[in-house]
C-alpha cells in the first residue's frame, strides 16, 4: 500500500510538544507516537532531526517530518533550508513538509520542493491560501495542506475555528488534501473530511498537555468567577 493510500481517511498526529517544556525530550516524542499509532494514527508529523530519529525505527506507519527555526530575518519556520530538507530526508522522513508561501526566506520555496521530490519521498506544502496551493501544484507536490492559514499576514485574524473553506477549495485541486491547523476536537476532525480533506493532522489537542489544561483550567475559571 501506498503512503498515500495508508493515509488517505484517517488520522495523522502532531508529536509536536511545546518548545522548552517539560516533554520536550526525543524519548518522550517517540513515545508520544507510539501511542498515537496504538490509538489509530495513520501517520505521524515529527519536528526536528532527533526527534524523527529517535521515532522512526519505532513506527511502521508513515512520518511526516519538519524542522522548525526562528529566524530575525525571515518569518518562514518550517523547513526554510535546504540543509533542513536533507537533513530530514536523511533521518527517514517519508514525507517532508515545507513552508509553501510567498514569503522570504533562506532558500526559495521552489529550491526546497525541488530537493525534497530529487530526494525520492513525497513532498507536502504547508499551505495559507489557494495560490499558495497552485503554485506547489504547479511545481509537483503531491500533498496540499492547510496548516499555515490563520498564522502569516494574509491570513490572521480568522479566528480560532479551522479554515474548512480552504479545505474545500484546495479539494478541488486534484492533490491529496491534509487539514491542518485548530482542529481540537473529534467532530472538527470528521468535518474536514466531510469537506473534502483526505486526511486530518491534530496535534495541540493530543500531544500538546500544557494546551489542553489551559483550556479546561480556563474553563473552570470562567465558570467560578463572580
Amino acid at each position: 500500500m501506498s503512503v498515500l493510500d495508508t493515509l488517505r481517511g484517517g488520522l495523522v498526529v502532531s508529536c509536536q510538544p511545546v518548545d522548552d517544556g517539560p516533554m520536550d525530550l526525543p524519548d518522550i516524542v517517540a513515545a508520544m507516537a507510539r501511542a498515537a499509532v496504538a490509538g489509530g494514527a495513520r501517520g505521524l508529523r515529527i519536528e526536528g532531526i532527533d526527534n524523527l530519529r529517535a521515532v522512526r525505527p519505532l513506527v511502521r506507519v508513515p512520518v511526516i517530518g519538519i524542522v522548525k527555526r526562528d529566524s530575525a530575518t525571515s518569518p518562514v519556520r518550517i523547513t526554510p533550508t535546504l540543509a533542513d530538507v536533507h537533513a530530514l530526508i536523511g533521518a527517514g522522513a517519508d514525507i517532508v513538509a515545507y513552508d509553501a508561501t510567498p514569503r522570504p526566506r533562506a532558500d526559495e520555496r521552489e529550491r526546497l520542493l525541488e530537493a525534497i521530490l530529487q530526494g525520492g519521498v513525497l513532498a507536502m506544502a504547508d499551505c495559507s491560501t489557494e495560490d499558495d496551493a497552485r503554485h506547489a501544484k504547479a511545481g509537483g507536490v503531491q500533498i496540499l495542506g492547510t496548516t499555515l492559514s490563520g498564522y502569516t499576514a494574509e491570513t490572521e485574524g480568522r479566528g480560532d475555528a479551522p479554515d474548512l473553506d480552504l479545505v474545500r477549495r484546495l479539494a478541488t485541486l486534484g492533490r491529496f488534501v491534509m487539514a491542518e491547523g485548530r482542529y481540537n476536537t473529534p467532530a472538527l476532525a470528521a468535518a474536514a473530511l466531510g469537506a473534502g480533506a483526505d486526511a486530518v493532522t491534530v496535534g495541540s489537542a493530543i500531544t500538546r498537555l500544557e494546551h489542553v489544561t489551559g483550556w479546561f483550567s480556563a474553563a473552570l475559571d470562567r465558570r467560578s468567577a463572580p
